[in-house]
């Protein structure tokens, strides 16, 4: 057994504080450990959206009611008139021409394949191909429904009924303020409006108003739920009904996203689907919803009517335009294959960099091109773990090609800038017209300026620089982040997709970068002579200067990891040297013991994953039993610190160092309901009132209280905080690797087992 300095045993209180904040999650584990470890994939629905733009005519687009005819066309009252859409068109063609046309309000098919267009001049029929304007009914119409032998109008005016070929006017007193109606089945007409829920039958009228009857009088929507109730919208939320009673409400507390509710409509699977003006909400039997706001899902947040398709799709009317919500069955390997097709054809740039698009034209994916970020290198390091994973599970040679190709990309990182070990952030071609983050020149006052804001800052005037041979840019000032994510990759590639000769070529690479720390005191180096801006892990700054504070644990961390898996792999004990030196004369395992318990100021998400990155070198290549135990304890309280499972490289890396399978059913849901659109759509959780505004879990940031599903947050990369507030940048198109590494690791881990063929 290896002799430690006796300063590791001043850790023994440290790692009785990571025993009790264990024992003190031990409940929210248990409970993560009864999860299933296996899933068997099976076809599941997978949503996706397609946006319709009626005109460039903003009226056209206020879209107010719509309907699907039995050929599947698709009808819809507007500011502006009525349109309909032919099957399998986008197109939308005006209904009612010339003088006539004007605001429209609704539209119903009837069991017959008539479709009745409610309109500011009255009732229009579409039947057998001919649009005809009906009798007997004084207009405006702003509701007509349909009671399975006849039909509704309603509007300021009054109630008419549909029967014996022509309208009769009923003698119903109730408040003009129509907003919705249906009928029962049974002889009532149930009538929405601002005063209150009206239920009309035999000449006799009923009024629902008080709150022990509604959450509030003011009625827009009326449904039925596959139970015979009556789900009312009003003003607060929705109030359920049997045929007499209040049985509940939904307000935001149970998830209505908006006081403002427009429309409920029940589809043909039994959900209710209530829009309101923050998106539109859906409830099964047991209570459980999900949301769908924002330009992922839908033309506009405001939410007037919804109609469904003989295949089941929602066809969703707003305030600007029309959304189709299609549904399809797909594994998630169908998706797997979606996703790597979308990433070899557009991310993959040379020389073999995995990278976002850049959109033109805000969420217009025909107007992308590729684009660099600061974190290329990190971010192609991701890909390369994840091609090392597809090759573990599959041993297609493609999946190992293209590992070895992204890791002679990271290697040509450092070639590039000529020097003994540093790597750039980034290359792209020389011939680039446009770069982020362009070389700029500082004056005196706005280095006094930014170095009043952060005292280490660094001014970086000449960011990009040309190569030796003239082909490419590269980028400078290279961060901490980076280091990890290359490390990571190279980790798992060497474990997993390497032979001989690829091993040869890691030992000297990372050999030559780890060299380049410790010749330089464990700062990495810039051309100009000093350290980058966030690239610092001496102990000369780490532990004394308070400056430094807030990366102590974290840099020393990554430190002992590089440390760690340059000793494994090269056999060098230079290298396991300097890694004990670090340990007992520099205090760093005392660093490393509050990593999970450091200031709330100094709390950043990103850090939460760049560790996760770490882990698996430390506990798959320390032998001593005191340092593994040391490590073993420390990853058990970091992921007990992450109950909810939201960061699927954690969970699956925890997996990987410790044989522990965790938050099992919170990475398959993820993996089931990221979009398949990776635009990255703003979304601005602030609109939502059923989540509130909190500091947690990252203090410095606005987040909500409510973890969001992957439907409705932004197109992740796994450094991002999933719970921040407000999200996205439609100028972008992310890279579909946060969703293929989970996934290929969850096979290796035998967490999802593939569909049978």
């Amino acid at each position: 057994m290896r002799k430690l300095d006796v300063k590791l045993f001043l850790i023994i209180p440290s790692l009785l504080m990571v025993v009790i904040l264990s024992c003190q999650q031990g409940a929210k584990k248990a409970e993560n450990n009864s999860q299933p470890e296996v899933y068997q994939d099976v076809p599941f629905v997978q949503e996706s959206h397609e946006a319709y733009k009626i005109s460039d005519n903003p009226a056209d687009n206020e879209v107010r009611g719509i309907a699907i005819d039995h050929e599947s066309n698709v009808w819809i009252a507007t500011a502006s008139g009525i349109f309909c859409k032919l099957k399998g068109s986008r197109i939308w063609n005006p209904v009612i021409s010339g003088e006539e046309r004007g605001p429209a309000y609704s539209v119903v098919v009837n069991i017959n394949g008539d479709v009745l267009l409610g309109v500011w001049n009255g009732i229009y029929r579409f039947s057998n191909q001919q649009l005809k304007k009906e009798e007997g009914v004084k207009s405006p119409i702003s509701v007509i429904c349909n009671d399975g032998t006849g039909n509704y109008a309603l509007g300021p005016y009054g109630i008419w009924r549909f029967t014996n070929n022509k309208w009769e006017q009923q003698d119903y007193a109730i408040a003009r303020t129509v907003r919705d109606a249906i009928t029962d089945g049974k002889g009532s007409l149930l009538v929405a409006t601002d005063a209150g829920l009206y239920r009309c039958k035999d000449g006799k009228t009923t009024i629902y108003q008080d709150v022990s009857e509604l959450i509030s009088c003011y009625v827009r929507a009326i449904s039925f739920d596959p139970s015979g109730n009556i789900w009312a919208g009003v003003m607060g939320g929705v109030s359920i009904r049997d045929s007499e009673h209040l049985m509940k409400n939904l307000t935001p507390k149970e998830g209505i996203p908006s006081v403002w509710v427009n429309c409920i409509r029940q589809s043909p699977d039994g959900l209710m689907w209530v829009g309101t003006d923050v998106g539109v909400v859906r409830y099964a039997k047991d209570g459980s919803h999900s949301l769908r706001f924002s330009k992922r899902w839908l033309t506009d947040n405001k939410v007037t009517g919804v109609a469904f398709d003989g295949e089941g799709n929602a066809w969703i009317a707003t305030f600007n335009g029309v959304s189709e919500i299609k549904r399809k069955m797909m594994t998630l390997e169908d998706k797997e294959k979606n996703f790597y097709g979308q990433l070899m054809r557009k991310h993959m740039r040379d020389p073999w960099t995995c990278g976002i698009l850049r959109l033109e034209i805000p969420g217009d994916t025909t107007t992308w091109r590729n684009s660099d970020d600061d974190n290329d290198g990190e971010y192609t390091g991701g890909y390369l773990a994840m091609e090392s994973f597809r090759y573990a599970v599959t041993k297609d040679a493609d999946a190992k090609v293209k590992a070895r190709k992204a890791f002679e990309f990271l290697k040509y990182l450092q070639t590039v800038t000529e020097t003994e070990g540093f790597f750039a952030r980034s290359v792209v071609p020389a011939s680039w017209p446009k770069v982020n983050d362009t070389n700029r020149t500082y004056n005196d006052k706005q280095i006094a300026d930014e170095l009043v804001n952060d005292p280490r800052y660094k001014p970086v005037e000449q960011r990009w620089r040309k190569s030796k041979d003239g082909k490419w840019l590269w980028k400078g000032d290279t961060s901490s982040d980076e280091m990890d994510g290359h490390m990571m990759g190279y980790f798992f590639y060497y474990e997993f997709a390497t032979g001989e000769e690829e091993k040869i070529l890691v030992r000297n690479h990372v050999q030559k970068i780890v060299d380049y720390l410790m010749k330089n005191n464990y700062n990495f180096i810039d051309i100009d002579g000093t350290h980058t801006h966030w690239a610092v892990w001496s102990p000369d700054q780490l532990n004394h200067d308070p400056d430094w504070s807030s990366e102590r644990s974290i840099n020393s961390l990554e430190l002992l990891a590089y440390l760690k898996f340059a000793a494994h792999i090269t056999g060098d004990e230079k290298y396991e040297k300097a890694y004990l030196r670090l340990i007992e004369k520099e205090g760093y395992l005392e660093n490393i013991s509050h990593l999970n318990s450091k200031n709330p100021a100094w709390q950043i998400y990103f850090d939460r994953t760049m560790e996760g990155y770490l882990f698996p070198i430390l506990l798959k290549y320390e032998n001593d039993p005191k340092l593994h135990a040391f490590y073993s304890k420390l990853i058990d309280e970091w992921m007990a610190n992450q109950p909810d499972g939201e960061n699927l490289i954690n969970n699956l890396t925890y997996a990987i160092a410790t044989g522990k399978k965790v938050n099992v059913n919170q990475t398959i849901e993820f993996l089931k309901d990221a979009p398949l659109d990776l635009v990255d759509w703003p979304i601005d959780h602030t609109l939502r009132e059923d989540v509130q505004i909190v500091r947690s879990p990252i203090l410095e940031e606005i987040q909500i209280s409510e973890l969001p599903p992957a439907s409705i947050r932004s197109t992740v990369r796994w450094d991002k905080n999933p719970w921040a507030a407000v999200q996205g940048d439609p100028h972008q198109v992310r890279e579909p690797v946060f969703w293929l590494w989970p996934y290929w690791m969850a096979r290796y881990l035998d967490i999802i087992v593939a569909p049978k063929h």
